[in-house]
């Protein structure tokens, strides 16, 4: 007999350097593999999306960061639903070929796909999109307009919108030392803080499902790709994964009190019902992972090396934490808890009882 689903959260910090998950949608193959071993599996656009490339799975839920910040701190659930109607909303810094490109992909979207989109609109001013460096190395960005694009969301919303896609006009700088290493398989994905911000902007503001595209120029050929970086290079725009991802991405259930109090409908999920967190080892200072830690929930911390070394030894967790050297033996240890079995039952030698 097959075990319920076990709710469980996978969390890959975006614009960290992760060795996996640290590009567009390389950590696709390991959620799926988390998903199949959970029966449930939680995690945000960083980990999903693959510019060109999605994989789309009933078991796998897509929630931006702030959402899923406020679902694991016990104040918004999640209700799966059958659809999105997703509107586009475009930086009006995009020139009117890149704009274009953005436009034929809904369209493709629509007629290959079936997914529901519309309306399109863009910004009243260009957003402004800055990025920046922080002194460990991860990446972040700014807006000088939030405000533009916080009307143009709320248009989208009052327009019928139930998600939102937002491709914003990134800098960019083809001949950088550090989109050089980036292509080779090694620094940061420089343009991913920036997204964050963007996206978690509209999910505070709208609280309904949103998740961000760049718009950028095409690179030269480069014979010499890492495999990881290959996603990114295939098409025109980023934009047919974030669309994917939120065609089914759930609603977000704001209600404090009725989260609070258990107040939920049979097909929603709560963090109550989390069984497991899966988070790379050195990235355990989140906002979800310390919420999901004061709930007692079983933390399992992957090697999957970052830019960061906030560990359990750091945070004090050292023995409160599950080690996995991969995310085959994460799964492992989530199919484990789903099954009712303790972890250390499957250690040699067996510690004893103290």
């Amino acid at each position: 007999m097959t075990a319920a689903p076990m709710p469980t959260l996978m969390l890959v910090p975006t614009g960290i350097g992760c060795a996996i998950g640290g590009y567009a949608g390389d950590a696709l193959p390991s959620a799926r593999l988390l998903a199949a071993a959970s029966g449930c599996l939680i995690t945000h656009p960083n980990v999903l999306n693959g510019a060109s490339l999605y994989w789309s799975d009933p078991r796998i839920h897509y929630v931006e960061g702030y959402g899923l910040d406020r679902f694991a701190a016990g104040e918004w659930l999640l209700r799966p639903v059958r659809r999105q109607r997703i509107g586009l909303l475009l930086d009006a810094g995009i020139e009117p070929e890149l704009a274009q490109r953005q436009i034929q992909v809904a369209e493709a979207c629509r007629a290959t796909l079936g997914l529901d989109i519309g309306p399109v609109l863009s910004t009243d001013v260009p957003l402004g999109v800055h990025l920046e460096q922080g002194a460990s190395g991860a990446s972040w960005g700014s807006l000088e307009r939030p405000d533009a694009l916080l009307r143009a969301g709320e248009r989208l919303r009052d327009a019928g919108a139930t998600a939102i896609a937002v491709v914003a006009r990134f800098p960019e700088d083809p001949q950088s030392a550090e989109l050089a290493a980036y292509r080779q398989g090694s620094g940061v994905d420089a343009l991913a803080g920036a997204e964050a911000v963007i996206s978690h902007l509209l999910v505070r503001h709208l609280q309904i499902p949103c998740a961000h595209a760049p718009a950028l120029g095409p690179l030269p050929l480069d014979p010499h790709l890492d495999p990881r970086a290959a996603a990114e290079e295939l098409g025109y725009t980023f934009l047919a994964c974030v669309l994917v991802g939120l065609s089914r991405a759930p609603d977000l259930v704001t209600d404090r009190l009725t989260a609070a109090a258990g107040c939920r409908q049979a097909d929603q999920v709560a963090a109550d019902q989390l069984g497991a967190v899966v988070v790379p080892e050195g990235a355990l200072g989140g906002e979800a992972l310390l919420a999901a830690v004061a709930r007692n929930v079983p933390v399992i911390a992957v090697a999957n090396p970052s830019v960061l070394a906030v560990t359990p030894q750091a945070l004090g967790l050292a023995e409160a934490v599950l080690p996995a050297a991969s995310y085959s033996e994460a799964a492992g240890l989530v199919l484990a808890l789903r099954e009712g079995l303790a972890p250390v039952s499957l250690q040699r030698p067996l510690p004893r009882l103290r």
